[in-house]
This record gives C-alpha cells, structure tokens and sequence, in this order.
C-alpha cells in the first residue's frame, strides 16, 4: 500500500498534538480517520511508531519522531512545489518556447514579441524554425509552448486558434512583363519557368494548384527557404507562387520583386497559432493572445496579397 501525501499529513499532525481527538478538530475530519492514517504508516514501515495511552493520548517513540520529520520535511516540500507551480502560472517570466512553420515568421513575430512582452519582463524566448510536423509534433510531446503553424495536414489532438487565412499570389522579378498586369492567371503562371518553395505541406499544395498537364514551363529551381525563392526571382530565375510575404519587395540580392494576386479560385493556406488552451502559463495566453491581435488589426493586410476582383 502506497503512502500518500494525506496520511502523512494526519500522521504528523497528530503528533504534533499527541492527541488524535485534538488533530480531527484542526482538520475538520472524523478521529477514526487519524487513527486509521496513523495505522496505514505503520503498517507502510512495518513498525510500531506511537504509543497510545487511553487517558494521556498518543506518543511517538524514536522511530515514530523520525518518520514525523521525514514526513513533515516531504510535506513542506510539496507545499512549496505548489507555490511555486501557481507562481509559474501566473508569471510574466521565464522561457517561452516558440517552434514556427511560417517562412516569414521573422517579418511579423519581433513587432508580437514587441507587443506584448514589454521590455523588463524576465523573459526568455527560444524560437525556434521547424518544418510543419516537426511544429505539431512538438508541441504534443511538450518542446514547444505554443507554434506557429499551417492546418493543412493537421495532428487530431492540436487545439488552435486561426490567426490568417493567405491567398496564393505569384511572385515576379520587377522587371518581368507580367509585373505591369494588375492581376495573374494560372494560365499565364503555367507558360513561366518556376522557383517552388520546397518545404513539407508547401511543395505539395502548390504542385496541386495546377490542373493536371497544365504546365508547359518546367519547374528551374526548388529551394527550402522563402528568401532563396525570392532572390532567385529577383534574379530572373524564374516565377513562383507563395502565401505570406515579407513587408519589403527587396530580396537579400537587393534586386526587387513584385507580388500580383491570382485570378482563379484557390484553396488557401491557413496560418494558426498552436498552445494548450485549457491551462496555459500566463505568458504563453499573453503571446497567443498577442497574435490574435496583430492578426486582427494589421497582420493580415501586411502579410497577404489580397484576391483580384473578380
């Protein structure tokens, strides 16, 4: 039989009184109970701990005193634990661990951060760039403490909140014929040689934009990151299609590129922010709800290229 917390609690309150009647009363809970706890350590020890005398109450012999101390020292350490636990809670400090599949996480997560975790509070952030499963499975097995990510391709047991629902456009170098139209077809997409972004969920979604047969330029590049996509437009490479962009049309090359919306009707990609939404630390609701409103007030018009009219 395992001995728990609260026989050990009735245990050494009623030596603390030596009186089993005296430590009910403090506890609000029958004698017989005292009684039983402190027959339950016994028998845990398989040792006579009290002496228990009708008129003079009960008495701890030696053995008993030990185990009194042990057990009080186990007690005040779990009391401890649980302050603690409550002050983690509810405090703006300590390390927030944020894993993200978003390729332009970097133009929008400072200006959150910024937001919402003044500077002063002791916080210590770990962000960290993942593919999408890599994210999910991360913040199932506890490495993460929330994570940016996409729902396509979406684990059953996440719980999130939708933060941006992106649009594919085509991205062109500024020089490029097609940058003087307003607005692009698949069509036109198709005749063009094209740079894909090659990260899991990403390379799939956009192979699947094309109706089957419809590409007649063949795909020149495939690069992992979203700055090599656009350099290597900006470079004449090629065309490509993305969701998210960045707030500046300038690539790491310095050559610029230009974004134009896609006439047809597309699925979307949606951006969302994964957490444990039923008991989060303070800081990580403070985070989570720190991209809701960035998301709602500006996100969205800095991060997407909106439809074409149609």
């Amino acid at each position: 039989m395992a001995l728990t917390l609260k026989a050990m609690a009735y245990f050494t309150t009623a030596l603390r009184h030596g009186n089993i009647a005296k430590a009910a009363a403090e506890l609000n809970i029958a004698a017989s109970a005292i009684a039983t706890a402190i027959d339950q350590v016994e028998a845990e020890f398989g040792l006579t701990l009290v002496t228990r005398q009708r008129a003079r109450g009960i008495q701890a012999n030696a053995s008993g005193r030990e185990v009194a101390r042990k057990c009080a020292r186990l007690l005040e350490e779990y009391r401890s634990l649980l302050a603690e636990g409550a002050a983690l809670k509810q405090s703006l400090s300590g390390t927030l661990r944020v894993g993200y599949y978003a390729p332009i996480a970097p133009a929008f997560l400072p200006q959150i951060l910024e937001n919402c975790l003044l500077h002063g509070t002791d916080v210590t952030l770990e962000l960290e760039e993942c593919d999408n499963d890599q994210a999910q499975d991360g913040l199932l097995e506890g490495r993460y403490d929330a994570i940016l990510f996409v729902t396509e391709d979406l684990r059953p047991a996440l719980t999130y909140d939708t933060l941006l629902t992106a649009p594919p456009y085509c991205l062109l170098p500024a020089t490029h014929p097609l940058a003087a139209h307003p607005s692009i077809t698949m069509a036109q997409i198709a005749r063009e040689p094209l740079v894909v972004l090659n990260r899991p969920v990403a390379a799939s979604y956009y192979e699947g934009l094309f109706e089957p047969g419809a590409r007649q330029a063949p795909v020149v590049a495939y690069a992992n990151s979203t700055e090599m996509v656009r350099s290597l437009v900006a470079a004449g490479r090629g065309c490509a299609i993305l969701n998210m962009r960045p707030l500046t049309s300038e690539s790491y090359s310095g050559a610029k590129v230009v974004e134009r919306p896609i006439t047809d009707d597309l699925p979307p990609l949606t951006l969302a922010i994964g957490y444990d939404r039923s008991a989060p630390r303070r800081i990580v609701q403070v985070f989570a709800d720190g991209c809701r409103r960035h998301f709602a007030r500006t996100g969205r018009a800095q991060c997407i290229v909106p439809p074409a009219p149609r």
